[in-house]
């Protein structure tokens, strides 16, 4: 097993050289190039609009619209280093996406929620909050570092035959739900906290954003997974974590106001 140490050591290094901060400061693990995955984005995009309807006329205007208005009040590196574009798809799902690039979909079932452009400026502000925080990136390089550390951990303890398989079991289930998940929820925190920053700069209202997720609650019904199973944060936490941060988006929100960001994007 002399082999054993220098893959750790090894992997050590490379994950002191992968460390990146988060525009909430929070530190990161980034193994992955950004190229490859603005690629892989860009791939992805296509396929979306080749296997769903697009949108277009007065619906897809409306949320260029609201897109540019967010886009636009970012400053000028972060608006040239991806190549920003938003599609609407037909589909009755109240979901949106982001994909590295900066490739964004919002579904027209999510429009019959979002009632006005400040709520729908709280979900495009969210999804370029996960371009911006380079979430993907980090959920790839997450999954990477588990299953290496789970494949080492076997070779190391030498387990197999059956007790082995139901030990690594149990060991991946902790994986799934102590560090994927939660990092999974993490993001999603993350990207309400910078997608209502990035709104009120854009000159949305922040206060909408409680709104939309009030509106998300009242049109979901049924039960949901614990909060700790899930992938997302229950719309509670969500709108708690969106209160916690509301003066300061406020204050952005003035201030873009004072600066003219009036936007107004006219609903179909």
């Amino acid at each position: 097993m002399r082999w054993i140490k220098p893959l750790a050591i090894g992997a050590l290094c490379l994950t002191l050289t992968a460390c990146a901060t988060s525009p909430t400061g929070r530190q990161q693990l980034t193994l992955v190039s950004d190229a490859q995955l603005n690629q892989m984005g860009a791939q992805a995009f296509e396929q979306y609009q080749q296997d769903l309807p697009t949108v277009g006329g007065a619906t897809h205007r409306y949320v260029q619209c609201v897109a540019d208005a967010i886009v636009g009040a970012l400053p000028p590196e972060q608006q040239r280093a991806q190549d920003w574009q938003i599609r609407v798809f037909e589909s009755d799902q109240a979901n949106a996406f982001a994909l590295p690039g900066g490739y964004m979909g919002v579904n027209t079932g999510l429009l019959r929620i979002a009632e006005t452009q400040d709520q729908l400026a709280t979900v495009i502000g969210h999804e370029v909050g996960h371009v911006l925080a380079r979430h993907a990136n980090e959920r790839v390089s997450t999954q990477t570092a588990t299953q290496l550390g789970l494949s080492v951990l076997s070779s190391v303890s030498g387990m197999q035959g059956p007790a082995g398989e139901q030990m690594m079991g149990a060991l991946g289930l902790g994986a799934q739900y102590g560090v994927l998940l939660p990092f999974s929820r993490r993001h999603e925190s993350e990207a309400d906290i910078i997608g209502l920053r990035l709104m009120a700069e854009a000159g949305f209202d922040p206060r909408e954003s409680v709104t939309l997720w009030q509106n998300m609650e009242a049109a979901g019904g049924g039960a949901r997974p614990p909060a700790w199973m899930s992938t997302h944060p229950s719309q509670g936490q969500r709108m708690a974590g969106l209160q916690a941060n509301m003066d300061d988006a406020l204050a952005r929100y003035e201030r873009a106001r004072q600066a003219g960001r009036t936007p107004n994007c006219p609903r179909p």
